[in-house]
């Protein structure tokens, strides 16, 4: 639905490091090689409900960054993980893709409901309604708050319990392992809308086609997957807070 306009957390603290240290050396690889690992979603086997507290879970996050940096040979580098958590959830850092609201209203005048399940930051509720989002769901899991990062199975549990009775479940996101994979692992059909790169816009149009396409549940061993491209243009189109 939305993205961090100028990425996620390896961009982060390279934005934390301009304002701290300017003219400070440090690239994009040495920051994304150095954050990519010990992250909760780095362990998505083990359950983190001791973290469902915001500040227990950034104290966690902030004692990584820390270590981190410091392997990476950063100055001060405790400074710039404790101010990471307030320029990551900055909402003027994060848009919502063109398609995001035109799409969730089509498909809410077509029947469906729509249930957020997402790795995220405590923030995230703050976030959906600095985007002006947050009021087309009917519910938000968020890894943060809830204990279990996707493709954990109990993460789809959670999911599938706020939804409710359903005629159909089906899950959409641009990740095919902590989306596409772990909701088939769990029984549920799944629709991977591929970004390929991270400036690409993924096709949210498509992925509703094909939901009021469907044809009627059958009988089936396996869950279903389909699979959408995205729109080669970059993200720069994305809409911004209101």
């Amino acid at each position: 639905m939305g993205h961090r306009r100028r990425g996620t957390w390896a961009e982060c603290l390279l934005e934390v490091l301009d304002v701290q240290q300017p003219g400070h050396d440090w690239t994009f690889p040495e920051m994304f090689e150095a954050l990519a690992t010990g992250f909760p979603w780095h362990a998505v086997q083990e359950p983190h409900a001791h973290l469902n507290d915001p500040d227990a879970w950034w104290a966690h996050i902030t004692a990584i960054i820390t270590t981190a940096l410091t392997r990476l040979g950063v100055d001060r580098p405790q400074a710039a993980a404790e101010a990471t958590r307030a320029a990551y959830t900055d909402s003027a850092a994060w848009s919502l893709y063109p398609q995001a609201l035109r799409v969730l209203d089509r498909l809410t005048a077509h029947g469906w409901q729509h249930v957020l399940l997402s790795n995220h930051v405590p923030e995230l509720p703050a976030i959906l309604s600095a985007l002006g989002i947050d009021n087309r769901f009917r519910a938000v899991i968020n890894s943060a708050a809830r204990g279990y990062e996707k493709p954990h199975p109990q993460a789809f549990h959670l999911a599938q319990e706020a939804a409710g009775v359903t005629h159909r479940l089906i899950v959409i996101g641009d990740n095919p392992q902590a989306g596409a994979a772990g909701a088939r692992r769990a029984g549920i059909d799944a629709i991977w809308v591929g970004r390929n790169q991270h400036t690409y816009t993924p096709d949210l149009e498509a992925a509703a086609g094909i939901l009021l396409t469907l044809s009627p549940v059958r009988n089936r061993r396996r869950p279903t997957l389909h699979e959408v491209p995205p729109l080669e243009t970059t993200t720069p189109g994305a809409l911004p807070i209101r």
